[in-house]
Formats: C-alpha cells, sequence, structure tokens
C-alpha cells in the first residue's frame, strides 16, 4: 500500500452510486509533497497542483508548485499569498497545465478538511490533498458548490459549509 492509500476508509463509490473522483499523483510528486510536509513541522505547509483538470472524473497531477504559507498562526492555518499563487497560476498556463487543486498539511491534525478549510475553500471541483504528519495520513477531497448535485452522502466523507461541501475523492498513485 502506498501511502497516499493510508486512509483505507477512502470511499470508491459517490453518494449517488456512481464512481468517486480521482486524483492521479505521480509518485515523484508525492514524494515531494510528503518530505515538504515533514520538513514543515510545525507549521503547515501548501502549494498547488498542476496537470490535467476533469471536474467529476480523474485528473491528473502532473507537477506541484511549493508555495510560502503567509498566515497569521501558520501552525494551525494556511494561506497563499494573493501574488504569489497568480504567479504560479502564471506559470501553470505557460507550461500548458491546468489548475487541478490545491495542497497542505495539517502537522498534528486529521488528514480531513477542517471547519477553517471548508470555510476558505473558493475553487470548485478542485482536488484539496491533505497529509496529516502526526499521526500520518493522507486524504483528498474535491470542493462542491451549493448548485452541484449529490444528496450529501456520509457525514464522516465530507465537511460542510456555507457555500458547498468537501466530497471525498480517491488517491491513485502513478
Amino acid at each position: 500500500m502506498s501511502e497516499f492509500d493510508s486512509e483505507s476508509d477512502a470511499t470508491d463509490r459517490a453518494p449517488d452510486g456512481e464512481s468517486a473522483p480521482e486524483l492521479v499523483v505521480p509518485d515523484s510528486v508525492r514524494e515531494a509533497v510528503l518530505e515538504r510536509a515533514r520538513e514543515g513541522r510545525p507549521r503547515e505547509i501548501c502549494g498547488v497542483f498542476g496537470g490535467e483538470f476533469a471536474p467529476d472524473g480523474r485528473s491528473r497531477v502532473r507537477s506541484q508548485y511549493p508555495a510560502e504559507n503567509v498566515a497569521e498562526t501558520p501552525r494551525t492555518r494556511y494561506e497563499i499569498d494573493p501574488e504569489e499563487q497568480l504567479a504560479i497560476f502564471d506559470r501553470l498556463a505557460d507550461r500548458g497545465e491546468e489548475i487541478v487543486g490545491f495542497y497542505h498539511s495539517h502537522p498534528r491534525g486529521p488528514a480531513r478538511p477542517s471547519e477553517t478549510d471548508a470555510a476558505q475553500a473558493a475553487w470548485p471541483d478542485r482536488s484539496y490533498l491533505i497529509v496529516s504528519v502526526e499521526p500520518f495520513a493522507v486524504g483528498s477531497w474535491r470542493w462542491r458548490t451549493e448548485s452541484d448535485d449529490g444528496d450529501g452522502g456520509d457525514a464522516d466523507d465530507e465537511r460542510e459549509a456555507p457555500g458547498g461541501r468537501f466530497e471525498r475523492e480517491r488517491v491513485v498513485v502513478d
């Protein structure tokens, strides 16, 4: 079992019975993100995934773009500076990549979205991968807006906030 598969309760089916969305991550990207998460402790690390985006299916990560965490409380929150984020988006566009999603770590929390993560999510259908350093686990989620279809799913597999909810997605290491 790869480290990205460490949360064995990941759902393979969406709440409506269709296949759950997937995030395909190259082993080299997986290793880079895990290393950053370990080295960044006790602060949360963060970054952007570039590649091929599929809103309801299989998104493929081709690259990761580390970003500095500029949150006021970086041990419990993450924030990417807006100017740095735009620079990353420009690099993605120059390379012919799409914004697949974002990643960050929880140095001492679970590999699932916090209430703050849900309140700050702003990119519909994008992946939000979370690395828990202690205890070690990895989970990935898609942000769905209120206008997305769905019946709400299992409470253990989702985190809701005004305007949307996180839906669990399967992570495949390539």
